[in-house]
C-alpha cells in the first residue's frame, strides 16, 4: 500500500474542504484533497446554487405572470422542466469547471474517493494512505427524514430528488416549514403547483425573528400557498395519483408528491472517526471555538460542526482552519455573526440576535425598530413588501438585523457589517445610501433607531 504525507488531509472536498485547501495551499502548505464525488460537494451540486437557479427561473415566471402590473403586456405560457434543467445544469457546470481549474492552479492532489480515517491523522483511499501532519473533517451532511418514513424519489423525495424533478407537479406538500421547504414552496407554486406547507413548530422558518416569520407567512397565503403550522406528520399512503399525507389534527392532504425537507444530518458514520479518538455527538464532531477536536493536529469545519449547516460558514471555517495550522491566530468564526438567507418569494435575511435572544441576554436593555419597505421607494418600484427590524442593546451597538422582501438578500452584507463591527444606529446613520434603492431602508430604520427619523412616521 502507499503511503503519502502531506502538511494537511483534507476529508471532503465540499465548501469548507475545498475553501481549507485553497487557504492552505496559498499558504504554502501541501495538501491532499479526499473527494468521493465531486469537488464543491452539496453546495455546488444538488444545494445553493442548483437550488438558486431555479429559483431564479421562478422569478422569471411570476415577472412574466405579473408584467401587466407594470404596464407591460406579457404572456406567461408554461414552464418547460427541461429546460428549467439545462439552464440550472450549465450554471453549475461553468462553477465546477471553474473550480477545479482553481484547485489544479494551487497544486492541491485531488485523491478520488471515498476516504477512512485509519489513523490519527491518516486517511486510506482505494488501495493508498495519505498522513498529514494536519487532519480536516470535511465531510459535510446528507438528507434527513423522519423516523420510518422511507424516500423513494417517485412520490416521497428528498431535495435532492426535488432539483431533478422533470415535471411541474400539480400539488405537492412540503414537509418542513424550515428554508429548504419554504424555497421550494416558492419555486413550485411559482412555477404553478398547489402547495401545502407542513410544519411542526409554531411557525415557518423558526430559527428566525418571529415577526419575519409573520410576515413570510402572510406572503404565502396571499400567493396561495397553503402554509399549515402547529402540524405534525402522522404518515403517508401512496394513492393511485400520488400520496395521502395525514397529519396530526386527524385529516390529510392528498398531493401528487411529498417532498420531506426536515433538515440534514452530519455525514460522519463508519468513516473511523470515533475509532481513532474523534468525539461525536448527536453524530456532529466535538470542536472547540477553534473547530479543533479531541484528536491532536484533527480539526472538522462546516455542516459535521453542530450550528448552522450553511456553505458560507462552511467556507469561513475552512479558512480559519488553514491559517490556525499555518500559525496566523486566526479569529474564530461566531454563528450569531454568520448571515442567514432564504431565497423565497418574498426573502427572509438576517444576522445577529433575535429580539428574544437579545433580552435572555441583556434582560430589558434591548431596544427594537422596525421599517416597512412600503417607506422605501425603490422597493415601491418592485412591488415588494416586507420589513426590516433593527434589534440594539440599549445604549449600545446593534446586536441584531432582521429582513423580509424581496431582494432584501443583497443587503446582508451591509446588515453583517452593522453587527461584526458592533455598529451603533449613530454611526449607520450618518452615512449615506444611494437613492433609490433598498439599501436606503436599512439606512433609514438605523435613522429611526438613533432618534432622527426621515422618511418614517415615528
Amino acid at each position: 500500500m502507499t503511503v503519502r504525507t502531506f502538511d494537511v488531509v483534507v476529508l471532503g472536498g465540499g465548501s469548507g474542504g475545498y475553501a481549507c485547501a485553497l487557504r492552505a495551499a496559498q499558504l504554502g502548505l501541501s495538501v491532499a484533497l479526499v473527494e468521493q464525488d465531486k469537488v464543491g460537494g452539496t453546495c455546488l451540486h444538488s444545494g445553493c446554487i442548483p437550488t438558486k437557479a431555479l429559483l431564479h427561473a421562478a422569478e422569471i415566471a411570476d415577472s412574466a405572470r405579473d408584467a401587466i402590473q407594470f404596464g407591460v403586456h406579457a404572456t406567461f405560457d408554461h414552464v418547460e422542466m427541461g429546460a428549467v434543467h439545462r439552464y440550472k445544469d450549465a450554471v453549475v457546470s461553468r462553477l465546477f469547471k471553474g473550480l477545479t481549474g482553481l484547485i489544479s492552479g494551487r497544486g492541491i492532489e485531488i485523491i478520488a474517493g471515498a476516504g477512512r480515517v485509519v489513523g490519527p491523522r491518516s486517511v486510506a483511499v482505494g488501495g493508498e494512505t495519505v498522513t498529514g501532519r494536519n487532519l480536516v473533517i470535511a465531510t459535510g451532511s446528507t438528507t434527513r427524514t423522519l423516523p420510518g418514513l422511507e424516500l423513494d424519489g417517485v412520490r416521497t423525495l428528498s431535495s435532492e430528488h426535488a432539483l431533478k424533478l422533470d415535471r411541474v407537479p400539480e400539488a405537492v406538500v412540503i414537509l418542513g416549514g424550515g428554508v429548504i421547504g419554504c424555497e421550494f414552496a416558492s419555486a413550485w407554486r411559482s412555477f404553478g403547483a398547489a402547495v401545502t406547507v407542513i410544519e411542526a413548530l409554531p411557525r415557518l422558518v423558526p430559527g428566525e425573528e418571529e415577526s419575519s416569520s409573520l410576515v413570510l407567512e402572510r406572503a404565502f397565503r396571499r400567493r396561495g400557498i397553503n402554509v399549515r403550522t402547529d402540524t405534525a406528520y402522522a404518515k403517508h399512503e401512496d394513492t393511485e395519483a400520488g400520496v395521502l399525507v395525514h397529519v396530526s389534527r386527524g385529516d390529510s392532504v392528498e398531493a401528487d408528491l411529498m417532498l420531506v425537507a426536515v433538515g440534514r444530518t452530519p455525514t460522519t458514520a463508519d468513516i473511523g472517526l470515533e475509532q481513532h479518538g474523534v468525539r461525536l455527538n448527536r453524530d456532529f464532531v466535538v470542536t472547540d471555538e477553534r473547530l479543533s477536536t479531541d484528536v491532536d493536529g484533527v480539526y472538522a469545519v462546516g455542516d459535521v460542526v453542530a450550528g448552522l449547516q450553511l456553505a458560507h460558514r462552511g467556507f469561513a471555517h475552512g479558512v480559519f482552519v488553514a491559517e490556525e495550522i499555518a500559525g496566523l491566530d486566526p479569529v474564530p468564526v461566531q454563528d450569531e455573526l454568520v448571515p442567514r438567507v432564504t431565497y423565497s418569494n418574498p426573502e427572509v435575511a438576517s444576522v445577529g440576535l433575535t429580539e428574544v435572544a437579545a433580552r435572555a441576554r441583556y434582560g430589558d436593555d434591548v431596544e427594537t425598530q422596525t421599517y416597512d419597505l412600503g417607506g422605501n421607494g425603490k422597493s415601491q418600484i418592485m412591488r415588494a413588501q416586507g420589513q426590516i427590524k433593527l434589534v440594539r442593546k440599549t445604549g449600545g451597538p446593534v446586536v441584531g438585523v432582521h429582513m423580509v422582501g424581496e431582494g432584501v438578500g443583497e443587503l446582508i452584507s451591509e446588515a453583517q457589517m452593522i453587527c461584526g463591527w458592533e455598529a451603533f444606529p449613530s454611526d449607520v446613520a450618518r452615512l449615506i445610501h444611494a437613492h433609490p434603492t433598498q439599501g436606503e431602508a436599512l439606512g433609514e430604520a438605523h435613522l429611526a433607531l438613533a432618534g432622527k427619523p426621515l422618511h418614517a412616521h415615528n
